[in-house]
């Protein structure tokens, strides 16, 4: 749907402000011009207040809300996607029209129709609304998490994101929320395509499950992720590529100045877009069969397109365990007499 689309249909909601509240957050209550309520997905509770009356835009406009508890802010549509759990914006939109007495239009085609099935995993646009509703990291469960993990890097750490409560949905079971780490997928020219979810246990870091929340399936992705990438750093001419966050985050602990790209899976890792300033590129290989048959492919690609490949192997199953089990002096041992000589001046940061 076009943004001006989406801004009309968030200024309609707005014009009948009280009417979506009293409809979608109906344990809240009208206090002079707010709505108050526990939160968006309709707890008990007076931390969320949403203005019933205001301009058409801005800050002040009608149907803006904010949540003093958490710092999580948005409009109606935001409202309706939350109390709703729905993670596809298309559902948002037909549930906002259908509300509005609006017929449902298709965001392509420009005409009334059904909507289509939920694209498996998130739509971009799903995406991209996730990562409007959270927020930088310092100071949050994601910076405790991080640490937990061994990380001190966290300069150039744009791409990760914190949400306070994002929706987890088992197999077969009742809608959750946990706390989660967000990591925003972005293509070559930096425009976002998709995000990750890393939920994450509030109770803090352990040894059973590494500070992730104690669910079947701690990490997930939406959107498009095939070529793009998490990204730490400016690419130049020499990068680093891994698959995990956490991977590629430990590898810039003790080389903070290469730029690195987490890619999420072996697959996709096997399948990113290579930057055209690229000379060189660092492969983080994981120590299993998935590993190895990612890096072999990454290889015939680097080949072809006249760039140098170095595989950079952990000892242990990666790097983010040698970071954790071994200690930073050790990883940077192991690091060092794999890179090219004149990358150990220009990006290894000295022992302390």
């Amino acid at each position: 749907m076009p943004p001006r689309d989406i801004s009309e249909l968030a200024h309609r909601l707005g014009r009948r402000a009280e009417a979506v509240c009293r409809r979608y957050l109906s344990n809240g209550r009208r206090v002079g011009n707010y709505w108050l309520v526990g939160d968006a997905r309709n707890a008990q509770g007076r931390s969320m207040f949403v203005r019933l009356k205001g301009s058409e835009s801005g800050k002040g406009a009608a149907g803006k809300w904010t949540d003093a508890a958490t710092g999580e802010h948005g409009d109606l549509l935001d409202v309706i996607r939350e109390s709703l759990g729905l993670a596809d914006f298309r559902d948002v939109s037909k549930e906002a029209r259908s509300f509005l007495s609006m017929p449902y239009v298709d965001c392509e085609r420009g005409e009334p129709r059904s909507p289509a099935v939920p694209a498996a995993g998130g739509s971009t646009e799903a995406a991209r609304r996730l990562v409007s509703m959270s927020w930088s990291i310092p100071g949050t469960l994601v910076e405790t998490y991080l640490r937990g993990r061994g990380v001190t890097a966290l300069h150039e750490t744009g791409s990760l994101r914190f949400h306070p409560s994002c929706y987890y949905r088992p197999d077969g079971g009742p809608t959750e929320t946990w706390p989660a780490m967000i990591a925003t997928v972005t293509d070559l020219k930096g425009k976002l395509t998709g995000a990750h979810r890393t939920w994450l246990d509030p109770a803090g870091f352990s040894e059973a499950h590494l500070g992730r929340a104690p669910i079947d399936t701690p990490r997930r992705a939406m959107g498009e992720l095939l070529g793009h990438a998490v990204r730490f750093g400016c690419c130049c001419d020499v990068m680093a590529a891994g698959e995990g966050i956490e991977t590629m985050l430990s590898q810039r602990t003790v080389l903070p100045a290469m730029p690195a790209m987490a890619a999420l899976s072996a697959a996709h890792l096997s399948a990113i877009l290579f930057p055209g300033t690229l000379r060189r590129i660092y492969i983080a290989r994981d120590n299993d069969p998935a590993g190895d048959a990612a890096v072999a492919t990454l290889i015939e690609r680097t080949n072809a397109a006249g760039i140098e490949a170095i595989v950079l192997t952990p000892q242990l199953g990666d790097f983010n365990e040698d970071l954790r089990l071994l200690g930073a002096d050790a990883l940077r041992a192991i690091l060092r007499v794999q890179l090219a000589p004149q990358d150990v001046d220009r990006f290894m940061k000295r022992a302390a």
